[in-house]
């Protein structure tokens, strides 16, 4: 008999699942608060009895990960590899600001979406993660550095994962478990239209941060493959509809590649397409990967271009860049621990 993972059920569902058992409701809500703590184990949540901890150990299991290396920055970022139980690795990456640390973690096994510039589509997905591991990824990194907000931008589409996403989201922001407000909390997509709108009916008050690094077709059909299937207008339009059904506003991530989405004309033609919304742009210094053609834009490319959309009342900022002196770019850290440890 398959055991049930208990990491990975909301709050209502994981009563259920012990009232079954024949247990009182309230047992639901002890094993859901050390689940927010982040054990690994149920023999430690003291408060159950021995009986019960034994039982659970017959029937149930909790997703847990286990740390595989750590590459660790000059400026304070720590990018985790994490060995799941069935041996599979994801990355997480930790990083200081002033209004406290950030968490970004992953949501699947490699990626399908074969955005040609980054490092984590390279073998393409091998599976999604549960809502209970992407739980643990922040429960482990938060026993020794708080977290105070957490970015669903790690490898993997979040939008292709979207069921065990929502729950994870539910179980990080329940006053019950985690306790974490959802205004901090950002998730990322490349540009899943249907399910965007889906997102939208959510009642969440999450921000969506749209993956766009191209304002016209062309352009971005050379770098992200989804946009053949779902292009810019399209893609917009449903950027639209989230914020008229959600208030928040939306967050456009740019990353800035040498002579391929930096010109002045892209940034009109960006500036033209956000003109009057409520949005923010957030232009990303490109981390070079080995396997990969492009080449990270200069500073003085990337001032011009975010000159130009402040010029035209585009909200724009540039994101520091963390983790240089490491394997900072998505996927890059699983890639070369699989290298090394092939045989």
């Amino acid at each position: 008999m398959e055991k049930i993972d208990l990491s990975s059920l909301t709050l209502e569902s994981l009563t259920e699942a012990v009232q079954a058992f024949g247990l009182p409701s309230f047992r639901g809500g002890q094993i859901y608060r050390w689940l927010a703590r982040g054990v690994s184990s149920f023999d430690e949540m003291s408060d159950l009895s021995k009986d019960l901890r034994e039982k659970l150990n017959q029937t149930c299991t909790l997703a847990t990960v286990e740390q595989a290396a750590c590459s660790r920055s000059s400026d304070g970022t720590k990018k985790y590899l994490f060995r799941l139980a069935d041996g599979n690795h994801v990355e997480t990456v930790l990083m200081r600001y002033e209004h406290g640390n950030s968490v970004c973690i992953s949501s699947q096994v490699g990626c399908n979406m074969g955005c040609r510039f980054c490092a984590s589509t390279l073998k393409g997905r091998v599976r999604n993660l549960t809502a209970g591991e992407m739980l643990a990824q922040i429960t482990y990194i938060n026993r020794t550095d708080p977290v105070s907000h957490v970015v669903v931008m790690g490898v993997g589409e979040p939008l292709d994962n979207y069921d065990n996403l929502v729950t994870f989201i539910r179980n990080l922001t329940s006053p019950k478990g985690f306790g974490m407000s959802q205004r901090h909390i950002s998730v990322s997509t490349c540009g899943l239209v249907p399910k965007i709108d889906r997102l939208a009916a959510e009642n969440l008050q999450i921000t969506l941060s749209v993956s766009l690094h191209a304002p016209d077709n062309e352009t971005r059909n050379l770098l992200m493959p989804i946009n053949r299937t779902y292009p810019v207008e399209e893609l917009l339009a449903a950027c639209d509809r989230y914020l008229a059904a959600t208030g928040r506003r939306i967050s456009y991530e740019y990353i800035m590649i040498n002579g391929v989405n930096d010109t002045p004309d892209h940034a009109r033609l960006l500036a033209r397409r956000l003109k009057g919304k409520l949005a923010h742009v957030n232009l990303i210094p490109m981390n070079h990967v080995d396997e990969r053609d492009f080449q990270p834009s200069t500073p003085d490319r990337i001032r011009r271009f975010s000159s130009l959309l402040s010029e035209q009342g585009i909200n724009v900022t540039c994101r520091r860049k963390l983790g240089k002196d490491i394997d900072a770019s998505c996927g890059q850290l699983r890639a070369r621990f699989e290298r090394e440890h092939k045989n």
